[in-house]
């Protein structure tokens, strides 16, 4: 087999956006005609900009190539341009590919992506998912307690064992930042409202953006620490490692981490000084899906979990159930369930609150072209956008889910 041709999407989800203001998923067809899909995650330049990115990854060191060879692109994409380090822009755009790359082997064996992997070892995954308003709701949904209990409480009626939220204030461009008392009360009263709605029935992920300072952190992290929660998400900004590990040393919430993280080494980094207990790859920035099993193993030999990061669309939500069938260190997968993820690639779906791998051929998913192509981004807009607003000491703060109308 030899790797031919690319076709991107840029696929705009239908308002409030729920995975971000577009998603980029590469299409790439062999010689012989096999096709493969992939999921780009959130890059640093604009969708015109990240095709031309993609198309440059595949054409200087992909095309032409035997889809097999996955080691081979990866080290070249690596060292492009003597670089040999982390770049989330055309690491992420190899990312996509690679996840591309696997659907095409796992189709060409007529085998689904997990059999190539080692094969499955967990039947069922267990599946998180964000607390996102009912309709009518409207933005007093992110600072309203009584309103996302009562959210809470239907997710769990529904199954599902483990929700997230995160009520401690945007994210800024000025991260690194104290929080202000009223986002730790809002906390606070966030945790015990949903702690009461659902009792010991799920576990409360709490999440932040990399907001704080590690001293902030600490703080907002003690104040947590009555109601258990099962980890506590990128507490401070993903370049600084060190202040993780102060967090995870100060605070008695597992730490987690690594969605905005880009390669293994970064990972590397954050284990060896005991920055996280739970690693969250994004498999469509990590590297994609080859990737994502060698930081299986290398977290698993620090004790480790997975949680893989989904804020995107539904192929890298397949890539990350055909990874999580496959590794022992598997803690859950977060899932986005909305009507149109399921149209665009149905596939793998949560079912009371767990995930059964599929058996279909690759990633296990139908591909909807035509509806990729009746929903493209037409803006300029990043998929994902911080705040320039730093943290509001006197009026308040809010964060309302990364929705992007």
């Amino acid at each position: 087999m030899k790797l031919a041709d690319l076709e991107i999407f840029v696929v705009a989800p239908p308002a409030p956006g729920w995975g971000g203001r577009y998603w980029i998923i590469p299409k790439l067809t062999t010689a012989c005609g096999i096709t493969g899909y992939g999921e780009v995650y959130a890059s640093a330049v604009g969708p015109g900009a990240m095709r031309a990115v993609i198309a440059d990854v595949f054409a200087r060191h992909m095309e032409g190539c035997d889809p097999e060879n996955i080691e081979l692109m990866s080290r070249r994409v690596w060292g492009s341009g003597f670089t040999g380090r982390p770049d989330p822009t055309v690491w992420g755009g190899f990312a996509g590919l690679e996840i591309a790359c696997w659907d095409i082997l796992g189709k060409a064996r007529d085998r689904p992506v997990w059999a190539l992997l080692g094969g499955r070892l967990n039947d069922r995954l267990r599946a998180y998912t964000y607390l996102y308003p009912d309709a009518g709701m409207g933005d007093a949904f992110w600072t309203a307690p009584e309103m996302q209990a009562e959210v809470a409480a239907a997710c769990v009626a529904e199954g599902w064992t483990a929700l997230k939220f995160d009520p401690a204030g945007p994210y800024t461009i000025f991260g690194g930042h104290q929080p202000a008392r009223t986002d730790i009360a809002l906390s606070v009263a966030m945790c015990t409202a949903i702690r009461g709605a659902v009792g010991d029935r799920a576990d409360l992920l709490f999440g932040t953006h990399g907001q704080f300072t590690a001293a902030g952190a600490i703080r907002l992290g003690r104040a947590l620490e009555p109601y258990d929660p099962l980890w506590f998400e990128e507490p401070v900004p993903p370049d600084n490692p060190h202040a993780m590990a102060e967090v995870a040393r100060a605070v008695r919430i597992p730490v987690a981490g690594g969605e905005r993280l880009c390669s293994l080494s970064e990972f590397a980094t954050l284990l060896r000084l005991a920055g996280a207990a739970i690693c969250q790859p994004a498999l469509g920035r990590l590297g994609g899906i080859a990737e994502g099993k060698k930081l299986a193993a290398l977290a698993q030999g620090f004790g480790a979990q997975l949680a893989p990061h989904l804020y995107c669309g539904p192929v890298e939500f397949a890539a990350s159930v055909a990874l999580g069938a496959t590794i022992p260190n598997l803690l859950m997968v977060e899932a986005i369930e909305t009507p149109f993820h399921h149209a665009l690639a149905s596939g793998p779906v949560v079912e009371a609150g767990f995930v059964t791998p599929s058996d279909a051929p690759g990633l296990g998913i139908a591909f909807d072209e035509e509806l990729a192509r009746a929903h493209p981004y037409t803006g300029d807009r990043l998929h994902l956008e911080m705040s320039e607003a730093p943290c509001d000491y006197a009026r308040g703060n809010a964060f309302t889910g990364g929705a992007s109308d």
